[in-house]
């Protein structure tokens, strides 16, 4: 909903909620929408947090049930096993504190060995709250650092001053970053950055404090709660993945098919072009992040590449998976290049100066974001706030993605050159590591249960503490595979779970079985379900049940357990269905092309 894009009207949102919220929940019946339990547990009121919150999440198909501790119980509610909170059972939990419910500020007349104490007790605090959410709920924690207070009792010197407030918050803060560092499922909640975009003293306003005990204006709220909405949204595997970039006029200032390369503005001899040159760098991060870089502009290819080509340039052709620099429309070229990458067209992000051709995307592939580009200097500011890659866990996937990508592209042009696809698939010297579920590889396994949907039988969302909980059960089989050949190693791509039957120990339910696209076609599901049926055999099981799903998206996985040798048993009006497995005594393995690393 643009209402709900950045730049948002914040005054709009709060004074539209309920009729905003209708239409969001117009727009998602009948659709595939994830629904999570989240705890918001307040040190000062959340009512609107709440609704706002719920508003962004919604329109990102993520539909949210809240608890809500009574106004300052967020300690009490963790520590004392509040029923309310136990039965609730969360998905996630929002500890939405702030500077003012500091328990202890230091003073003047305190020694630095007084202060640091006192820290530490501040500190513990929290800690002990963490801990016993990760012993008791086993999901993900999101916590707000600590915003800058909003008067400095020493001037300039508080900041220095370890008796200053900022001193004693900003090294409270280091203390919750360290604590995040070292625990996966724990994210912080920037509100120090936020207030300081919003401007500190608006977002502190004394009145919605001793007035409501909001911790910051009600104003402020929405931009509390959108923030809020993309850390949920990339917990649970809602971010983009790719950016599909105009050249004339969004990469570098000028036409570059009218003034020349040698005439476009772009590096340091002028201000326009230190601007585009720094546009240029930000995009570049990216790419280092694992977000695919592609181009979609009005062009002859030889002018595209001529401006990318000039020395100052600081993207250069070979960092774009796919160039589209041709006179075909726009929203063809999208579709195009969704189809080379092979993501949904819902993984685009597509940045162009011109709103004619932004509106012509909008209108025709509605599901590919495309935010408001402003004047060149507004263009990293209006990108970075829209949160469309928000990390939550960074993994060395995603630091090698585009290799990965670039790498399928190769692998394209030479099945071309074979006549058989079976000696295709011999030559790219595949191998895979097929193992139970692995602690190195849970924030993977976890980021890939929340990203694919084109091939997920059963669509399960799981966070990295949700499998840590599965692992410990015994009557569990839990399987990854990781697929590497002769172009690069593709890093986990499939993931396979289920559970023994407590009433017949025979019996063996598939829960997710799930694989990347960019592995399709390479008989993975084969190696997965080989080493499958083997570990079932191994632990006494004769049958095995499959589960379908039906989504918008997973369609092209309706008949995956026909493929595979499996019987159709029952089927619903909604299309999901059951499939059967028994495993014949001398099980032939269909795996011919894979070769298995045996994990010592």
């Amino acid at each position: 909903m643009k209402e709900l894009e950045f730049p948002f009207d914040s005054e709009y949102i709060l004074k539209k909620r309920k009729s905003i919220k209708r239409s969001l929940l117009g727009e998602l019946e009948g659709k595939t929408c994830i629904s999570k339990k989240i705890a918001i547990l307040g040190g000062s009121t959340t009512h609107d947090v709440k609704e706002m919150l719920e508003l962004f999440l919604l329109n990102v198909g993520i539909v949210p049930t809240f608890y809500e501790s009574e106004y300052n119980q967020f300690w009490q509610d963790v520590m004392f096993d509040n029923p309310l909170l136990v039965e609730f059972a969360p998905d996630l939990i929002y500890i939405h504190t702030g500077s003012r419910n500091l328990k202890n500020i230091p003073d003047v007349r305190m020694s630095p060995e007084q202060i640091a104490a006192m820290l530490e007790e501040e500190y513990q605090y929290y800690e002990s709250m963490w801990q016993k959410i990760e012993e008791t709920y086993h999901c993900p924690i999101i916590q707000n650092n600590f915003e800058m207070p909003f008067y400095r009792l020493l001037g300039n010197q508080d900041c220095a001053d370890v008796h200053g407030r900022m001193n004693y918050i900003t090294r409270l803060n280091q203390r919750f970053y360290e604590f995040a560092q070292s625990h996966e499922n724990f994210h912080i909640h920037d509100i120090n950055y936020l207030s300081a975009c919003y401007g500190l003293q608006k977002w502190a306003d004394p009145f919605y404090w001793h007035m409501y005990k909001y911790a910051c204006a009600v104003p402020a709220i929405p931009e509390l709660s959108y923030n809020m909405a993309n850390i949920i949204k990339s917990i649970y595997g809602k971010n983009k993945k790719a950016l599909v970039l105009d050249l004339d006029n969004t990469l570098w200032g000028g036409v570059v098919g009218d003034d020349g390369a040698d005439k476009i503005e772009i590096g340091q001899e002028t201000p326009m072009g230190q601007l585009y040159s720094e546009f240029q760098q930000y995009l570049k991060a990216h790419k280092d992040l694992g977000i695919l870089l592609t181009v979609n502009s009005k062009n002859d290819e030889e002018n595209a590449l001529a401006g990318l080509n000039r020395p100052d340039s600081v993207l250069k052709p070979e960092d774009f998976l796919v160039i589209k620099a041709n006179w075909e429309n726009k929203d063809r070229n999208i579709v195009e290049i969704a189809s080379e990458l092979n993501i949904g067209t819902d993984s685009l992000v597509f940045v162009d100066d011109n709103p004619a051709e932004r509106n012509i995307v909008k209108m025709q592939v509605p599901e590919v974001a495309v935010p408001e580009m402003g004047e060149a200097v507004e263009y990293i500011i209006g990108l970075d706030r829209s949160g469309f890659f928000e990390v939550t866990n960074l993994s060395k996937d995603d630091l090698t993605r585009n290799e990965m990508y670039r790498a399928n592209v190769e692998r394209k042009k030479q099945q071309a050159s074979f006549e058989s696809y079976e000696d295709y698939l011999l030559s790219l010297e595949m191998k895979a590591e097929i193992a139970a579920f692995a602690p190195v590889y849970m924030s993977r396994i976890a980021q890939l249960t929340n990203k694919s949907n084109q091939f997920n039988l059963t669509t399960k969302r799981m966070s990295t503490a949700d499998l840590e909980e599965l692992v410990k059960e015994p009557a569990n089989i839990t399987l990854y595979g990781k697929l590497e050949d002769k172009f690069g190693d593709n890093g986990v791509v499939s993931v396979v779970y289920g559970h023994i039957d407590e009433a017949d120990k025979e019996l063996f339910h598939i829960d997710l079985w799930l694989m990347s696209c960019r592995v399709l076609k390479r008989d993975m599901e084969k190696a997965m379900l080989d080493e499958l049926i083997t570990r079932c055999k191994q632990a006494g099981i004769r049958r095995v049940l499959g589960y379908y799903y039906p989504t918008a998206k997973n369609a092209m996985v309706k008949e995956f357990y026909a493929a595979q040798g499996f019987d159709k048993i029952s089927e619903d009006d909604a299309g999901n269905t059951v499939w059967e497995y028994i495993i014949p005594e001398q099980y032939v393995k269909q795996n011919r092309v894979i070769s298995i690393e045996e994990i010592i």
